[in-house]
């Protein structure tokens, strides 16, 4: 390897670089050339030439003040305007604007090239000014989009942001993006709106990224945890306080229950029994009609909110109904928990929510039922959580379901005098899996791997293994990208789930199998599942076989009920070491009646029934504001089917990173607690690259922020480690986490180290430790 330095101290007009040096006739083979432009730290960036300095302009002639010069159309034409429709658009800012005329595919646009003017890891921001024009199109969408080209992947698409733009007024597209590997070629385009719609540009930039310092942690004076926020609760005054949400009716009556619900009582610990009176709500003509409350001026910013009631549907019902306690912040609708209701029971209704932005009005009120249909309100309760408490709790459950008492007895020739002996024990690995998504860009940039193998054992790719990425089309197959990410974990002894094999969810499914008839279906099922787990047998140690059944139908639908079960029992007979998992979101968090525990529980005991080999339950874990005792909730009642349960996916979003790293204590919490989960994905943990924005750990550049560190002090937490002398019967007693450990002896002569194992078990581990 030749490695070397330069730098220019004024700008050249051109330069060339070049390799030199063996006499002639012999040939100089070149593997590859990377040149770079070092940075003096992870967030000081050198502004040498040709380095991208915070504020220095990617794009060449931004404004279009030298006209189109560097820009040209993608697919159609581009034409300079100073105005357009008889005066009524000009320019916000500047002279002139570029249009993007007779476009007939909607990836047609203006575009530039910006190969070797921007610099992989690092981030840029762009923005751009647009606006629509034409063909009786109001307001359409208008995307950034990156194109790359690599020699070894070809090309490749990145959305970098998008707007809804309209033919009225300029509007602002913001976006940011990040190269991971080292491109030949990148260019940057704007594309969208319907074939025939022009696309105006009066500004396009991309410059790198500012790092923007972030919030401090939220201050909040006298919380009040556990205190209902909501007037009247019990209906001792009447229906006083409350006021109907439309033409309805609202009495007070007795026969309620008298206990809290389970998951309010979880959380409030002792607490005084409810009053029995309920309001009953009558004469409904909207399903948005129902008991309503005042709020605002009761919410704390940042605090988390429990909310809990007793539910029940009354006379006027035709089939299952949805109760949901709703809330209106600024006339946008949030969900505070919601039931799906069949009988005349009593149903609880468990949720949560949080206001990170102060509002004007915050309004609460029940909803959901048909026109028509009475329904009655018991004890509903609003109050701030209080996780610290709940992490307490945590702590003593956590030690009773991932620690174990182990003796280390030593012998060997020396044990005689071994009485006293200082003796260290350090867990070097937790053997509780916590993995992560990743994708195949992610595995170029150096930075993020070495994060990735320092910091998880477990791995899943996000698309690279679904059938819409392995066949695109019908017989144009891709598994490079899930090859290279598996040698990636199999190098650095990363375990790996099999993300999906089907995905029930219409949307997801490619559209040439949605075009094919039943037969063909069928035979492209088969195919499948031959193809990949033959392919893979023995490399995948899950597998989630037809993702999110609970929210889809596209398989059922098509080709009858018993394909689900097939769909298992296939899966099983082509690998038989594969765990075969179901695998669904808002399972645990009360927002959604498809996908309640109940209605999971029901699912997965109709496939066993079937015979399908459902070996783990799914949890996905997309989750917001998350209140431990309703995840638990979930957790104990899909606990009695005595499958492990995984969180496959989980992520957890808010704009202030302290709030962030709370809340993913919470669920991380939750889940090591519980004994009947084994295990925990995050679904990506790098900034530009997961599924959800302000939900990353670490920075686009590389730096972890406060929920990054926050999730590595859990970690760190979980590690024991213990320092003692051995007794005079030859042993050392400690107390510590399942895992790997070092114990490291030091006798009068030499130092001694062993390595040995923590399993899972009741009684005390008895280690021998030959010295």
């Amino acid at each position: 390897m030749v490695e070397g330095t330069f730098s220019l101290p004024t700008v050249p007009n051109q330069v060339i670089f070049y390799l030199e040096g063996p006499p002639p006739g012999v040939e100089l083979l070149i593997d590859s050339v990377v040149i770079r432009c070092p940075s003096s730290s992870k967030s000081e960036k050198s502004t040498s030439i040709g380095c991208s300095a915070v504020g220095d302009e990617v794009i060449i002639n931004p404004q279009f003040e030298d006209g189109l010069s560097n820009w040209s159309g993608r697919g159609c034409q581009v034409v300079l305007h100073d105005s357009m429709a008889d005066g009524k658009i000009v320019p916000e800012t500047g002279k002139v604007f570029a249009s993007a005329s007779e476009r007939t595919q909607n990836w047609n646009g203006i575009q530039q090239e910006i190969t070797g003017r921007v610099q992989r890891k690092l981030a840029y921001n762009v923005t751009a000014v647009v606006r629509i024009f034409g063909n009786n199109v109001t307001t359409a969408t208008v995307q950034a989009t990156l194109w790359i080209h690599t020699p070894d992947r070809g090309e490749q698409y990145i959305g970098i942001g998008k707007v809804q733009a309209t033919d009225k007024d300029w509007v602002q597209l913001q976006g940011k993006f990040l190269l991971n590997g080292s491109p030949s070629r990148v260019i940057i385009y704007l594309e969208g709106p319907p074939p025939g719609t022009d696309i105006l540009v009066n500004a396009l930039s991309v410059k790198h990224a500012e790092k923007i310092p972030p919030l401090p942690p939220p201050i909040i004076e006298n919380p009040d945890y556990g205190v209902n926020i909501i007037t009247n609760s019990q209906l001792s005054d009447g229906t006083n306080g409350w006021f109907p949400l439309g033409n309805c009716n609202l009495n007070a009556a007795s026969g309620s229950p008298k206990i809290l619900p389970p998951m309010a009582r979880d959380s409030l610990g002792v607490h005084e029994p409810l009053s029995g009176r309920y309001i009953l709500v009558k004469n409904r003509t909207q399903t948005w009609m129902g008991p309503a409350q005042m709020i605002t001026d009761k919410l704390k910013l940042f605090l988390t909110y429990q909310v809990s009631a007793w539910v029940r549907i009354g006379s006027g019902a035709s089939g299952p109904q949805n109760v949901n306690v709703a809330l209106g912040v600024d006339n946008q609708w949030v969900n505070g928990g919601q039931a799906e209701i069949k009988d005349g029971r009593w149903h609880e209704i468990g949720g949560s929510f949080r206001i990170e932005k102060q509002p004007s009005k915050v309004m609460v009120y029940v909803q959901g039922p048909a026109a028509g249909v009475d329904f009655m309100v018991a004890g509903l309760q609003i109050f701030p959580v209080d996780r610290v408490a709940r992490f307490k709790h945590l702590a003593r459950q956590t030690d009773k379901t991932r620690k174990r008492d182990v003796i280390l007895q030593f012998s060997g020739s020396e044990s005689s005098s071994l009485f006293g002996t200082s003796v260290t024990v350090m867990q070097t690995q937790n053997s509780f899996p916590i993995g992560s998504c990743i994708n195949r860009t992610n595995i170029e940039n150096e930075d993020f791997v070495d994060f990735f193998v320092k910091n998880f054992n477990w791995a899943v790719f996000e698309n690279e293994l679904k059938w819409y990425w392995t066949e695109p089309q019908r017989g144009n197959f891709n598994y490079k990208d899930a090859d290279d990410m598996l040698a990636l974990c199999q190098n650095n002894k990363i375990e790996t789930r099999g993300h999906c094999i089907f995905w029930e969810v219409q949307s997801s499914v490619q559209q040439w199998i949605q075009a094919l008839n039943k037969i063909d279906l069928m035979k492209a099922v088969q195919n499948r599942l031959t193809g990949l787990l033959t392919r893979y047998k023995g490399k995948f140690r899950h597998y989630d076989v037809n993702n999110e059944m609970l929210h889809g139908s596209f398989y059922k639908d098509r080709l009858g009920k018993d394909i689900r079960t097939y769909m298992f029992k296939t899966a099983n007979q082509l690998d038989p070491s594969a765990t075969l998992f179901v695998n669904d979101y808002h399972v645990e968090d009360g927002r959604d009646t498809r996908s309640y525990p109940e209605k999971y529980i029901e699912q997965i005991i109709d496939l066993q029934l079937q015979g399908a080999p459902v070996g783990g339950i799914g949890i996905q874990g997309h989750i917001d504001n998350p209140v431990g005792p309703i995840v638990c909730s979930a957790l104990d009642k899909l606990g009695v089917l005595g499958l492990p349960i995984w969180f496959t996916e989980l992520d957890v979003s808010s704009l202030n990173e302290h709030i962030r790293g709370e809340d993913l204590e919470v669920m991380i919490r939750e889940a090591f607690a519980h004994p009947a989960v084994e295990g925990v994905m995050l679904w990506g943990f790098w900034e530009l690259f997961m599924s959800r924005d302000n939900a990353h750990l670490v920075d686009a550049e590389g730096e972890i922020n406060e929920a990054g560190k926050r999730f590595l002090a859990l970690k760190h937490e979980w590690l024991s480690h213990s320092h003692g002398r051995i007794d005079i019967q030859g042993q050392f007693e400690f107390r510590g986490f399942h895992g790997t450990y070092v114990v490291e002896v030091e006798t009068e002569l030499n130092k001694v180290s062993r390595t040995f194992v923590v399993d899972k078990g009741d009684s005390p581990l008895v280690v021998s430790i030959d010295l």
